[in-house]
């Protein structure tokens, strides 16, 4: 927030509130995960397996087109980094995202990450992109509206959840193929 404040000339950051993920729509959860970290629940903050695909598909390409972060990683760089691409960048946050997979829940991660991404400019947080765009609280968004919701993570800034583009369209729906398969917090319901 800090961050986009600075690149608008902003004096003040954008107004955020916080929710509690238990007033989320587990919809919503679901289709995060299934967006951004389909093993969230399985791996330890660095899906390794992903992060070797990631970086052999780039370096075939010759450029950036396809990211290896983790849900735990984004929050890390989003809480205490900027988004530069520097390897010493990198290396800070893989050491935080660590250090935040051995003192949190996932539910916890999970939580804070939905509360503090930005979902549009200037939007952060799932009750204030929930209000501006369906006028619903999170808990209240349907699967449709979660799934375009989580369709817009990876730019924010390009794609409107509301505006019914094919983008999002088609993202949404490959999102609401894969929520059947989330199971949301598995440890702890042992």
């Amino acid at each position: 927030m800090e961050q986009r404040a600075l690149e608008n000339f902003l004096i003040f950051y954008p107004k955020q509130s916080w929710v509690d993920i238990d007033d989320v729509n587990p919809n919503l959860l679901k289709a995060v995960v299934s967006m951004e970290d389909g093993k969230f629940f399985i791996h330890k903050g660095i899906d390794w397996k992903e992060l070797k695909t990631s970086l052999r598909l780039n370096k075939r390409r010759g450029r950036s087109v396809r990211g290896g972060s983790t849900i735990t990683m984004q929050l890390s760089k989003n809480l205490f980094l900027s988004t530069s691409k520097s390897v010493l960048r990198k290396g800070k946050e893989f050491l935080i995202t660590l250090r935040v997979e051995k003192e949190l829940s996932k539910k916890t991660i999970l939580e804070n990450y939905v509360n503090i991404i930005e979902w549009g400019d200037g939007i952060f947080g799932i009750d204030k992109a929930a209000s501006i765009y369906f006028d619903k609280d999170p808990k209240d968004l349907t699967a449709i509206e979660s799934s375009k919701l989580a369709a817009v993570i990876p730019s924010p800034l390009r794609h409107d959840p509301s505006a019914g583009s094919r983008y999002v369209n088609r993202r949404s729906s490959i999102i609401r193929g894969r929520i059947n398969d989330i199971q949301l917090f598995p440890d702890e319901a042992k």
